[in-house]
This record gives C-alpha cells, sequence and structure tokens, in this order.
C-alpha cells in the first residue's frame, strides 16, 4: 500500500507504508491519516536528520557485510563471476530524502503537510 503525502508547498511525496510508518513512528504520528503542522515541521526536520544521520552509520556497516556475503555466495571467494551485477541497497536516507525536503519547503512557507486525507 502506498501513503501520498501532501502539502502547498510542494510536490507530492509518494512511498510505500512500511517506510512511511517507519517515519511517522519517530514523529509520533497516525498512521492512516494525520497532518504535521506548520508549526511542527521544525522539530520534525530536526527529528528526521537526527536519525538520517544516526542511520547512515548502521546502514554503511549493514549493508558492506550483506555485500560481502553476497559476493562470497554469488561470486566465490576471489570474486571471479562477472555475469552478476553488484547490488545496490536503498538507504533509509535515500527514502527519507524526498519527505525531508518536502517538510523544508513547508517550514519554510508556513504550510502543513497531510496523509491519508482526500483532495
Amino acid at each position: 500500500m502506498l501513503v501520498t503525502f501532501k502539502s502547498r508547498a510542494s510536490a507530492e511525496v509518494v512511498m510505500y507504508e512500511a517506510h512511511a510508518n517507519r517515519i511517522l513512528d519517530l514523529l509520533h504520528k497516525d498512521h492512516k491519516r494525520g497532518v504535521i503542522t506548520a508549526e511542527e515541521t521544525a522539530n520534525a526536520i530536526r527529528i528526521l536528520e537526527s536519525e538520517i544521520k544516526t542511520s547512515k552509520a548502521h546502514e554503511a556497516h549493514a549493508a558492506s557485510e550483506a555485500i560481502q556475503r553476497d559476493i562470497v555466495t554469488h561470486h566465490g571467494e576471489h570474486g571471479d563471476d562477472n555475469e552478476h551485477e553488484q547490488p545496490e541497497t536503498v538507504t533509509f536516507s535515500s527514502r527519507a530524502f524526498p519527505l525531508l525536503e518536502m517538510l523544508k519547503a513547508a517550514n519554510k512557507e508556513n504550510q502543513d503537510v497531510l496523509w491519508g486525507v482526500l483532495p
């Protein structure tokens, strides 16, 4: 299922519910529908930026271990199988970036961010 975030300050941001739920949990917001008011955007930005910074360090370590296991499994210990492309992971920071940009624009223009509501 998809969650669509809307604000008059920017284009819509659409993400899978599982990824949106992680962000909404950080912000202590309802998963189904809600609002980040213009007054709440500054705090939401701080929370999201902090989580991005924390997750970058963790994801880099976890991804490198997972990639190394994949290489050994699929390419042998010497990495001699050239038929497979190297895996690319999508990090929390990559997934959260569009919503973070929306929050920054909403903060700048004193607008709310909504989700789960009819237009």
